[in-house]
């Protein structure tokens, strides 16, 4: 699946907005409970407060509205009280089955810095935000990118004219493959999001998140503009030429008193002949230096000679990568610059990519100790052994610039 402002070297988070108030949020607490204040930042900035999106967010989830949701009507309709049924069943599992052990693999092997308190880029994401989440629960920050486009919040007007037992069908039927395997499936997505169930993301990124148990304060429609500095645009707004960069923001945040965070959903096409004339995302990219990377179910596009780009990017500019096999190939990671912990097994890639087998990452499997992993993800799902690869970035003093 696809799809300069100036270096700061302050770390990323900060100040986000609670639904209540403008006001910035200036600290959090630190493991320990005591409050760490933390620099402003290019994403401190709030977006406008409002609860529009996180009701569409339960509507589309099944999920009960707060008191004076606008879909109240509609949620008293037969159709949407199957729906929830349908989605809680499936839910259900996903909370028994593997979600349980996804978070105790956070909290043992994915804590502390720079996993806890930096940006998360997450390329070729599609609208998952639900693996983003819960393997990054910490991140104040966390930038999406892929090729569907970002879409719009559809108003309850819309979704009333809607046959709604079909709608809410197709809207189930859009995030199955996430909920069932993991991973959302390119030919799908491309089938679902350029207008024949929503217009783009945006709605499924919603539905997870309020499925995870976060609550939306806000979004807004951005862009980037010729400096890679992210700005507000319309709804409607039409790139003039080719490389738009519009993007949905969304504020966000779990249980109440807990820090909020910030999602980014950009649309960018992140192949080499594209990414290469696309001066504003590369300027945007350069202000993440020192982000954490994650790859996952990406066709292993960053395998390919046309995604050198990306690919040298984030090896440039990460503190940390997590990935499956489809991430960057593992001959790319210099065993000077970066720890490297194996999970899980690696065999032979699923199905058709079973060409874009890695000799060099089997003997590394074969010679090292792998911790184990409790949990399916990537290709072939319930087919074959799942693997994870964590690298982090050694110490300057240690490696050999």
């Amino acid at each position: 699946m696809q799809r300069r402002a100036a270096r700061f070297s302050h770390r990323l988070g900060a100040a986000l907005a609670i639904l209540a108030a403008a006001a910035l949020v200036s600290c959090e607490r630190s493991p320990k409970g005591g409050p760490q204040a933390r620099p402003a930042s290019r994403f401190s900035q709030a977006a406008p407060p409002g609860r529009e999106a996180d009701d569409v967010g339960r509507f589309l989830s099944g999920l009960n509205g707060n008191p004076g949701s606008v879909f109240a009507g509609l949620e008293a309709k037969e159709c949407w009280r199957a729906h929830r049924g349908e989605l809680d069943a499936v839910w259900k599992k996903v909370e028994s089955r593997w979600l349980p052990a996804m978070r105790r693999f956070q909290g043992a092997e994915l804590s502390g810095a720079p996993l806890d308190n930096a940006a998360l880029f997450y390329p070729f994401s599609g609208p998952d935000i639900l693996m983003a989440a819960v393997f990054f629960p910490h991140s104040p920050v966390y930038v999406m990118v892929g090729l569907e486009p970002a879409g719009t919040l559809p108003t309850p007007k819309q979704i009333a004219r809607e046959d709604l037992s079909r709608y809410l069908a197709e809207v189930r039927e859009s995030v199955s493959s996430e909920l069932e395997r993991s991973f959302f499936i390119t030919r799908e997505m491309d089938r679902e999001f350029r207008g024949q169930v929503t217009d783009g993301l945006l709605p499924p990124i919603l539905l997870l998140l309020a499925r995870t148990g976060h609550t939306v304060l806000g979004h807004r429609y951005v862009r980037l503009d010729a400096e890679g500095r992210i700005v507000e645009r319309a709804a409607g707004y039409r790139a003039p030429g080719r490389t738009g960069n519009l993007g949905v923001e969304i504020d966000f945040r779990g249980r109440a008193g807990t820090p909020a965070h910030k999602l980014f959903y950009f649309s960018v096409n992140l192949s080499d002949k594209r990414l290469q004339e696309n001066k504003p995302f590369l300027a945007f990219l350069e202000g993440l230096e020192g982000m954490v990377t994650f790859f996952k179910a990406t066709s292993y596009m960053p395998h390919g000679r046309g995604f050198s780009m990306i690919r040298g990017r984030v090896l440039a500019g990460s503190a940390a990568i997590l990935q499956d096999d489809s991430g960057i190939p593992y001959r790319f990671f210099d065993a000077t610059r970066w720890n490297i912990q194996l999970y899980g097994d690696y065999t032979r890639p699923y199905g058709s990519f079973r060409w874009l087998e890695q000799p060099d990452l089997r003997k590394a499997y074969a010679g090292s100790m792998p911790k184990t992993l409790e949990f399916r993800i990537g290709y072939g799902f319930a087919r074959v052994p799942s693997n994870l690869l964590l690298a982090r970035r050694r110490p300057a003093s240690t490696s050999r610039q």
